[in-house]
């Protein structure tokens, strides 16, 4: 019995000791890797739409922008996650106001008649914990600037949406700061 090989009990804790180490190491920066990838799906995402928008302005919209998300899936303009209500990679795309996944502002008479506008956020589905989808919320409006706004270290839902540029021209200004600025 004494020519027998293996490892020791005291071994395997040790080894078993070693790897929940690295893990936990290892664990929030990858959490922090798909925080990251989520936000840069979102912004990517809005730009989509604000792409998509202007093509449904040209084309299908006759002059007016889509006055739904789906609106622009209907049509082929954007896939069908990011029609659908249940957000994409961890966001959901949401009117200003709340109330529903876009926010159509209505057609202003002005000099030349301007055509009508649009602005869409995208929030983190979850913004606090070790679970959080994103730590930024992210906006844009017919001007076609990026905004963004961070919900700091405490995960609170943040002030976006206040105010959307003026009753005439939405802006993303007017959402947050434009992103690098």
């Amino acid at each position: 019995m004494k020519n027998q090989k293996g490892f020791s009990l005291i071994e395997l804790l040790i080894v078993v000791v070693i790897i929940g180490i690295i893990a936990a190491i290892a664990i929030p920066n990858l959490l922090a890797a798909r925080r990251s990838a989520n936000e840069g799906a979102a912004s990517s995402a809005l730009r989509t739409l604000h792409g998509a928008n202007a093509t449904y302005q040209a084309t299908s919209g006759n002059g007016d922008y889509a006055l739904s998300i789906a609106s622009l899936g209907a049509v082929n303009l954007i896939d069908s996650v990011l029609a659908g209500a249940n957000g994409k990679s961890g966001y959901s795309f949401d009117a200003l106001s709340g109330n529903g996944t876009y926010v159509q502002q209505p057609r202003v008479a002005g000099v030349g008649g301007n055509p009508a506008t649009f602005a869409c956020v995208a929030k983190p589905q979850v913004n606090s914990g070790i679970t959080a989808t994103g730590t930024r919320n992210f906006g844009i409006a017919t001007d076609g600037i990026l905004g963004v706004e961070s919900l700091g270290t405490t995960g609170g839902a943040g002030t976006m949406g206040a105010v959307v540029g003026t009753a005439t021209t939405p802006s993303s200004y007017g959402i947050f700061p434009a992103m690098g600025q």
